[in-house]
């Protein structure tokens, strides 16, 4: 794979970052499908697309897999999908090609959260069961036992912190991000659907570089209102959380959705609109993740968060994460306001 640009490395060791402060950061929390052939009846494509080769939105993405310009064949899709993102993605978005261009200098952390489809989901949470009939022996052959699998919505996530929502604007606001990489987004990405976020620090990584994210996305029982539910989540649920998952979590965090909720509302999504909050918890391992989920301390989590969210509505899933920008070291926990 051809690069032209040098990575520029906007983390440690590479620069020396500043220490974290105990004020709620912005975070620009935008989920990502990857540009395939899905058909547009399984999987939402955001307007202007998936593009074919001379760079015109494909009507019908499952019509024929060779037009999508990022990646004709279907088997390699998801596998290009993830090294292109970060591999050539991720160093275009933080190329500064003017010297003078200091909009970068805002950005404080940028993760690459990518789906790692052997890791735990909603869709299939330890303890995993072996196939087998009922005397418990195992079948003979997998062929017509093999459970269909049940993907997720999303592919990945782009997690960018910010001081303000300000300076949002100010780094995907400039000529370099309208004119190089959105055009890229409607080559690689399907959909994308930003989740504007006021980040809560619950329990502050000592290290800022786990490998393991658990990515879960919240919708509040709809006999509250998102205010009464996002008081509650913080100032209920998250000690009892931090307290059940300390064992294991190395991070654990809480992104409070502050983003617009009706149509025309600059970064609106009708998915994300719908998302009332995240967390996020962070693992050394995936044995980690899969003996946490196990545990009875997450039992205790998981029925406190079923007496104020919608669990059918909501959805979680296991991450990579690849941290290409960090300004901050170490981070510190979030002061909690009274309100």
């Amino acid at each position: 794979m051809t690069k032209t640009v040098e990575e520029q490395l906007f983390r440690p060791p590479y620069l020396q970052p500043r220490p974290g402060g105990d004020r709620p950061l912005t975070v620009l929390f935008s989920l990502l499908s990857r540009a395939d052939n899905t058909p547009l009846t399984e999987r939402r494509r955001a307007d202007g697309h998936v593009l074919d080769h001379a760079g015109n939105v494909i009507a019908d993405p499952a019509a024929d897999a060779a037009d999508n310009a990022f990646e004709g064949n279907p088997n390699l899709n998801f596998e290009h999908w993830g090294e292109y993102w970060r591999k050539v993605h991720g160093v275009r978005f933080v190329h500064a090609e003017a010297p003078d261009d200091r909009s970068l200098d805002r950005l404080l952390r940028y993760d690459q959260l990518h789906r790692f489809a052997p890791g735990p989901s909603h869709t299939d949470a330890p303890p995993y069961r072996a196939p087998v009939d009922a005397q418990g022996k195992l079948w003979p052959t997998v062929i017509g036992r093999i459970e269909a699998y049940r993907r997720p919505r999303w592919d990945g996530i782009a997690y960018l912190n910010f001081a303000s929502p300000e300076d949002v604007a100010v780094v995907l606001g400039t000529a370099r991000v309208r004119e190089k990489i959105l055009p890229e987004d409607q080559a690689i990405f399907r959909d994308i659907a930003p989740v504007l976020s006021r980040q809560y620090v619950i329990a502050p990584s000592a290290m800022g570089n786990e490998a393991i994210t658990l990515v879960k996305l919240h919708v509040r029982d709809q006999s509250i209102s998102r205010q009464d539910f996002q008081r509650w989540w913080l100032h209920d649920h998250a000690p009892l959380a931090a307290a059940q998952s300390g064992r294991w979590a190395r991070r654990y965090v809480q992104l409070h959705n502050i983003g617009p909720t009706e149509p025309g509302q600059p970064l609106y999504h009708p998915q994300a609109s719908a998302i009332d909050g995240v967390t996020l918890m962070n693992f050394a391992s995936v044995g980690d993740l899969e003996d946490f989920l196990r545990s009875s301390e997450q039992t205790t989590i998981a029925k406190d968060e079923a007496r104020m969210m919608d669990l059918a509505a909501g959805e979680w899933w296991t991450t990579i994460g690849i941290v290409l920008v960090n300004r901050i070291a170490l981070e510190s926990a979030t002061r909690l306001s009274t309100d």
